[in-house]
């Protein structure tokens, strides 16, 4: 089990290549912040 064996999180790393054994990282999805601003305005709106 080293940098040979295409199986092992080792060799993966040698090979650079990904599979079981070496998942790849799911990238997240971008969300886009919301301005706590615009939410005290409106709120501020409704009471008047």
């Amino acid at each position: 089990m080293g940098k040979g064996d295409i199986r092992s999180k080792k060799g993966k790393i040698a090979r650079g290549s990904f599979g079981n054994s070496r998942p790849k990282k799911k990238t997240k999805m971008y969300v886009p912040k919301v301005e706590k601003v615009e939410q005290e305005e409106v709120k501020e709106e409704q009471e008047s």
